[in-house]
């Protein structure tokens, strides 16, 4: 391949100002454009590429890159170009300028995720050569349900991801500041190696219509809060994956915290900070968010609806549905809105340890352990096609900076210096894993 002397800043800032706003229901702009720069950039290295619409202007970029060493399985490296939505005025910077200031990239899609994919190309473009073959997947849709991205390929084209035994994407290996028992602070990175499911309900509830001023016992509205009073209201219990065992046993071995698997609330809680990257994964959880009934103050509906985002976590789903069942009463049914299992990859793999190795040749002190992602990514569309997905998106962040808050939130920026040790680790982690 040659090189390209481009540096990864100008990449993400050139990728920022692609405005491709993903509205949902296939409302979007700009992949298209996207698409085509990520593809200009692969060819002035040498790598070819196709640019695959799944509709009109609803582009996917897709590469293979041979590694030095064919007779390995291949890696999958993917990444969305689209962003949700983002409104100027509650900007400091103009969202879709790609601005640096302060020593950050700012800019809608900063740290989700035209960083990583920015760093991927930067990467490449500076002479990384991968031990294995890579299969790069630069998608669009991820913001919606990926019906035009990455769920589309892996329906319509799954030969391009043959051979490709792990994947690497968006959610990971960023730096995490948390304090230890002694007084030092510790640098986490976590790695995602599980994802909760995705299993949005609708719940309709079905009754007799009548006056509002009227006693009636089989009133849908009735029937159908009581159904989410009891839902919402439901404890569930803790439920430890492998990946969150392995977090809380190796992040309270380096923080020097106890940690008692037979009270978990009380280890995360000992852990601090740290812990808040677990609270959401000990637990499938139930949350109803929307709410569709009557049409007249005076009049009782025949039926009414709502829907509930559910997360399950791997190997829960059947049990929690059971119980959600047990939960609904009389008159009250669910059916699927959405429905995306869980993912889960080995901790203990050498696709892991190649991780840590590549953090910890740019950050020697760096403690890397693996997370459950309470939300979702595109993994959840390539898991079923037998690859184990990671979320490794390598990223220094200094002490205080609010990444979580940063993902769809208002001034989302990126610090320059963290991109930069991104792209240096990424490059180990391609040349050696």
């Amino acid at each position: 391949m040659a090189e390209l002397d481009m540096d990864v800043v100008e990449i993400c800032s050139r990728l920022i100002r692609f405005d491709t706003t993903n509205r949902g229901d296939g409302d979007s702009e700009g992949e298209r454009e996207a698409a085509e720069y990520v593809a200009s950039l692969l060819s002035g290295i040498g790598i070819d590429s196709k640019i695959i619409e799944s509709a009109p202007r609803r582009a996917n970029v897709i590469a293979r890159v041979p590694g030095t060493d064919p007779s390995l399985p291949a890696l999958l490296v993917q990444g969305h170009l689209d962003v949700v939505p983002a409104d100027a005025a509650d900007w400091s910077v103009d969202p879709f300028s790609g601005e640096v200031r302060d020593g950050f990239l700012w800019g809608r899609g900063a740290v989700d995720m035209k960083d990583f994919c920015a760093m991927v190309l930067a990467a490449l473009a500076t002479g990384a050569r991968p031990r294995r073959d890579l299969v790069l997947a630069f998608v669009a849709d991820e913001e919606d349900k990926g019906e035009y991205g990455a769920h589309w390929l892996a329906a319509a084209h799954r030969d391009l991801f043959d051979g490709c035994a792990a994947a690497i994407s968006e959610s990971g290996a960023y730096t995490y500041h948390v304090p230890a028992a002694d007084g030092r602070t510790v640098r986490l990175y976590p790695v995602a190696t599980a994802e909760r499911g995705t299993a949005h309900l609708r719940l309709t509830a079905k009754g007799r219509a009548g006056h509002g001023s009227r006693p009636n016992d089989e009133n849908a509205v009735t029937r159908l809060v009581t159904a989410l009073g009891r839902i919402a209201a439901h404890r569930w219990p803790v439920q430890l994956t492998p990946t969150v065992r392995a977090f809380l046993e190796r992040t309270g071995e380096a923080l020097g915290v106890p940690v008692d698997l037979s009270d978990v609330d009380g280890t995360i809680a000992r852990l601090g900070p740290a812990g808040a990257l677990v609270v959401p994964t000990v637990r499938n959880s139930t949350t109803p968010t929307m709410l569709d009934a009557g049409y007249k103050v005076n009049v009782i509906p025949t039926s009414a609806q709502a829907q509930v985002d559910v997360r399950v976590l791997p190997g829960a789903e059947p049990e929690l549905l059971a119980e959600i069942d047990a939960m609904l009463g009389e008159g009250v049914t669910r059916e699927f809105v959405a429905h995306q299992p869980p993912v889960q990859a080995p901790v203990d793999s050498p696709w892991f340890d190649a991780m840590a190795d590549a953090l910890q040749s740019e950050d020697p002190e760096a403690v890397v352990v693996p997370y459950c992602m309470g939300g979702g990514t595109d993994a959840k569309a390539f898991s079923p096609l037998g690859i184990d997905c990671y979320g490794f998106a390598p990223l220094w962040l200094p002490e205080g900076f609010p990444y979580r808050a940063m993902a769809h939130g208002v001034d989302e920026r990126v610090p320059v210096d963290g991109l930069r040790f991104g792209t240096r680790v990424l490059r180990h982690f391609l040349e050696n894993c």
